[in-house]
């Protein structure tokens, strides 16, 4: 089926690209990668006036360190992200979660910016922004704004970017001391969007306890989560399986699941426990001895 007809746009410039969203607002949809809006507008799920197509953005496109801060423009494509390569490897994991991302095609197409847009509460790069406590960028008629992760993603496929607006970047502090990551998912075939994903985010202590743990879930409710009372009741313990798993095994979980065909929510919880016990011994497992900060 042929997408519904709409106005094609291809601004050469991230000014050119804000003045037509600001003019345009709600009757425009933004084309970055086209891996999440192609299939809708061929579907016709969506039926836009408008397509401002942002490939040729450039200035979307860089990655930089800064400090204790990786910026990473809202063009960068998940196969640079599964590569790791540069000011990217800072952020061990980036590239874990985008390899699971679809398969090679998608991987290559597909852009940072236009996951965290499209915020598919299974997919991953959301989830990892939530983990790592990022922050988007997103640019419009009023200047820059910055938006917590926790605030940036508000429903199923909606997130607080207002009309005329981009998003622009991500930023996420750097790992530091002894931390570890990890990302544990399970899905029903290779490839596709997980049932439920959980990553994790451990810092050590000198003593080998945990001195901060972060937990984040995909596929578990409307939006990605952070388990707080887990997070909270793990942290000062050694993060031994038994350990881990008798403190997660009780305690109340902030996922709100639906039953749909591919799991019951009774199941998607069960996979919320299992994942996490798992995320967290492998992502503590992995924090480096001593006091050094993952190589630039």
């Amino acid at each position: 089926m042929p997408a519904a007809p709409f106005d094609y746009h291809a601004p050469a410039t991230l000014a050119d690209a804000l003045a037509l969203l600001g003019r345009l607002g709600d009757d425009a949809k933004v084309l970055a990668g086209g891996q999440s809006l192609v299939p809708l507008l061929t579907l016709r799920l969506v039926r836009p006036a408008a397509v401002v197509d942002i490939h040729g953005l450039d200035e979307l496109r860089g990655v930089r360190r800064d400090g204790a801060t990786l910026e990473i423009g809202a063009l960068v494509r998940h196969r640079a992200l599964e590569q790791g390569e540069g000011a990217l490897a800072s952020c061990p994991l980036l590239p874990e979660a985008a390899a699971l991302i679809g398969n090679v095609r998608v991987r290559t197409m597909g852009t940072i910016g236009g996951s965290l847009a499209h915020a598919d509460p299974a997919a991953e790069l959301p989830a990892v922004v939530r983990v790592l406590d990022g922050v988007l960028i997103a640019r419009g008629p009023e200047g820059e704004r910055a938006i917590p992760a926790s605030e940036f993603f508000t429903g199923l496929l909606s997130t607080s970017l207002r009309p005329g607006e981009l998003l622009a970047a991500v930023r996420l502090p750097l790992p530091a001391g002894r931390a570890g990551y990890a990302v544990e998912e399970f899905t029903r075939r290779a490839g596709d969007f997980a049932v439920v994903a959980a990553l994790a985010a451990v810092e050590l202590d000198g003593a080998g306890r945990t001195a901060r743990v972060r937990v984040a879930i995909a596929g578990a409710g409307p939006v990605p989560v952070r388990l707080a009372a887990i997070e909270r009741a793990l942290t000062g313990i050694e993060p031994a399986e038994p350990a881990v798993r008798a403190v997660v095994r009780d305690l109340r979980l902030e996922v709100e699941p639906d039953d749909d065909v591919h799991a019951s929510a009774d199941y998607r919880r069960h996979l919320t426990r299992v994942l996490t016990v798992r995320a967290v011994v492998r992502a503590a497992a992995r924090a480096p001895e001593g006091a050094g900060a993952w190589p630039s």
